[in-house]
């Protein structure tokens, strides 16, 4: 299936590695420019390497919870092919203890602005200079911890993600005023090189084999090529029906007794 994407130009934030590196293979796969941003330059040197597909790979280190380098890094992105036609808010994170009582108004803002400020910060610079395209698209990346309490890991988490999902209907109704189609992919447990599943399974691997053989009817956990390729189908006018949505990649987790990361 062609996707229709071939020239466009999309912006991948936290694009150095896991899901926003998977994301920019798969957008680069179908002919697109790729801006890649993330805070190190030095990861995004080398994961720049990887995208021999992309029509043009750019680079631009930017902290996205900064405004002032969240505007830079739009302003930029946009001048280097005169607009912006794909923007994949993949930034997120948690901060803080596990439960209320360890978790301080720093932590909670901190996670906050990680996964929601920012996005929407994001979102609200990249409007003028994505309206006037012929099929521009978000796609904000959220978890099941939006709506599973079990799986968050955090209450501030859960929270900022949940947030996310929340609010996807009422923002996609006001870009659209602008042309812009605006939907979330959540994902479940993702395993990636070096990452706190990838941890915990070289930790504790009997504890990791029994979430795995009882939290998924699959058998396995997901892999982030596998949200890469819904984050694309979402962006691609072969979606365009789609608007303001949830989709979640999760192979249908269940939260068996989720492990402490």
């Amino acid at each position: 299936m062609d996707l229709g994407l071939n020239g466009a130009v999309s912006l991948i934030t936290g694009a150095s590695r896991g899901i926003g590196l998977a994301a920019a293979r798969s957008l680069a796969a179908e002919g697109c420019h790729i801006i890649l941003s993330s805070r190190t330059g030095s990861d995004l040197a080398e994961a720049a390497q990887q995208l021999a597909t992309a029509a043009s790979v750019t680079t631009i280190v930017a902290d996205v919870t900064v405004p002032e380098q969240a505007e830079a890094l739009i302003t930029q992105a946009a001048a280097r092919h005169g607009g912006l036609d794909i923007l994949v808010n993949n930034v997120g994170g948690s901060q803080g203890g596990r439960t209320l009582a360890d978790s301080t108004d720093a932590d909670w803002m901190r996670t906050l602005e990680l996964n929601l400020l920012q996005t929407v910060r994001m979102m609200r610079l990249a409007i003028p200079h994505m309206a006037g395209r012929p099929h521009p698209a978000i796609v904000n990346i959220s978890s099941i911890s939006g709506w599973s309490p079990q799986l968050a890991g955090s209450g501030q988490y859960g929270a900022a993600k949940a947030a996310l999902i929340f609010d996807a209907d009422l923002w996609a109704r006001e870009l659209w005023a602008h042309g812009i189609r605006l939907n979330t992919v959540s994902p479940g447990s993702i395993l990636v090189p070096g990452n706190g599943w990838d941890r915990y399974r070289a930790a504790n691997p009997e504890g990791y084999d029994a979430y795995v053989t009882h939290g998924f009817p699959m058998g396995r956990l997901g892999h982030a090529e596998e949200v890469a390729d819904v984050v694309t189908f979402m962006a691609s006018p072969r979606a365009h029906w789609i608007n303001g949505r949830n989709i979640p990649v999760d192979g249908l987790e269940q939260p068996f007794a989720a492990p402490r990361r």
